[in-house]
């Protein structure tokens, strides 16, 4: 039986609805990958009578509890004291934590408050997690089968501590069993025509679960295999991820962290060609996911934030005529614009988006979510028609992944 697990979230700024408890939804996905089962959710303000009540109820439901938030130097983060009180034991200055806080400061450049001298303070014979991105060190207590772990609330910190060490010490409870993830990404095809291809020709194995994971740019497959060692449990989770990748060759792109802007980027270099965009609904996302990714420069040229009928004329050379006839939003005119910018920008390629992101703008005809992806080439030219949804941050985020896969295929030459 899989270890079970509770999650805590810790602050005010989440009971009142102020912050957004991604901490929680992360943490849940990242265990549940990790072949834990996470039981019970809870949210707890900055009372320390209530922490103390939670933490207490959460030893006696779950094997392993985790919680974030409240580790910081101020007054408010009493996360420590909740745990002192429970466990019942005193706090423990760590010369060595405090100097690695000072080192931190002392590259920055920044004068060290003496405020943070507390976050050199542990609860007596607790473990410590290294933070490699800010001062507050992840906790951990280990107690009569039940481990304890406090990390904090910061979520680039939180995700720091969690993947270098705090996964990798939980990972050592599972009574020698050995387990291997593999995340495979897809997009271009909806979850359930995913599973229609895969259930029809691949089978699984004992000791292997697939997992899907939809999100607006795709659908991520999450391999999760264990043996009795670590090559059985990888050899498992790599054969799944080959069979997969075999039947679903057209639609999965990558693997792990790999992402589409990294893949065409990778593509685009090795191939030393070069990519503009011209975008109106999305206005700018796509040239900023292209430019996400370190090294871009060598093969992204540039973009046009072609929103208006006139700059659609004026830099990208659509004929008013065009516009007239057909619309901004049209096969016509995104075929122009992806041809306007790669003239412009002398790229090899060239990608354009125009359509109706909303809530406004929609009509009969052309409802809001109407989205054309031009492309141009050394092929040629041609767009393609989306139909999303009613969204404006939904409809701009899978018009960029629309508009990023229509050039992988391209590129790759997928019909």
């Amino acid at each position: 039986m899989p270890l079970t697990v509770e999650i805590i979230t810790i602050g005010d700024e989440i009971l009142t609805g102020h912050t957004i408890d991604t901490n929680a939804a992360w943490l849940a996905a990242e265990l549940t990958a990790a072949g834990l089962s996470v039981v019970f959710q809870s949210s707890v303000g900055d009372d320390l009578d209530a922490m103390e009540a939670v933490f207490r109820q959460a030893q006696k439901r779950a094997q392993i509890v985790i919680a974030t938030g409240g580790l910081g130097p101020t007054d408010d983060d009493i996360t420590k004291r909740a745990i002192v009180k429970v466990f019942k034991r005193n706090l423990v200055y760590h010369e060595q934590i405090f100097e690695d806080i000072k080192k931190r400061y002392a590259a920055r450049g920044v004068v060290l408050p003496a405020i943070n001298q507390n976050q050199a303070l542990l609860p007596q014979g607790a473990k410590f997690f290294p933070n490699k991105l800010g001062s507050a060190v992840g906790i951990c207590i280990a107690e009569q089968g039940h481990h304890f772990v406090a990390l904090p609330g910061v979520p680039r910190e939180m995700k720091q501590i969690f993947t270098d060490e705090v996964l990798p010490y939980l990972r050592t409870l599972e009574g020698g069993q050995a387990i291997s993830i593999i995340k495979l990404r897809a997009t271009g095809v909806s979850e359930s025509k995913l599973a229609e291809l895969i259930q029809s020709a691949v089978k699984l194995e004992p000791g292997v679960r697939l997992g899907y994971l939809p999100n607006y740019g795709g659908v991520d497959l999450r391999i999760l295999a264990t043996g009795v060692s670590q090559s059985e449990a990888d050899q498992k989770a790599v054969t799944l991820a080959e069979r997969i990748e075999a039947q679903c060759a057209t639609y999965v792109y990558g693997r792990n962290d790999d992402t589409l802007e990294r893949v065409i980027g990778r593509i685009l270099e090795e191939r030393k060609m070069s990519l503009a965009v011209a975008e109106s609904c999305t206005g700018g996302e796509l040239g900023m996911l292209i430019t996400s990714v370190p090294g871009s420069s060598t093969y992204f040229l540039g973009g046009v934030q072609a929103y208006s009928n006139a700059v659609k004329e004026q830099l990208l050379g659509v004929p008013a005529e065009l516009l007239q006839s057909h619309g901004a939003v049209s096969e016509e005119c995104a075929i122009a614009m992806a041809q306007g910018v790669r003239n412009l920008l002398v790229s090899n390629y060239a990608l354009s988006v125009a359509g109706i992101a909303g809530p406004d703008g929609g009509s009969d005809a052309k409802p809001v979510g109407t989205t054309w992806i031009g492309l141009a080439g050394p092929n040629g030219a041609y767009a393609r028609h989306f139909r999303f949804g009613v969204d404006r941050p939904t409809n701009r985020t899978r018009a960029t992944a629309a508009a990023l896969e229509l050039l992988r295929r391209d590129l790759l030459s997928i019909v």
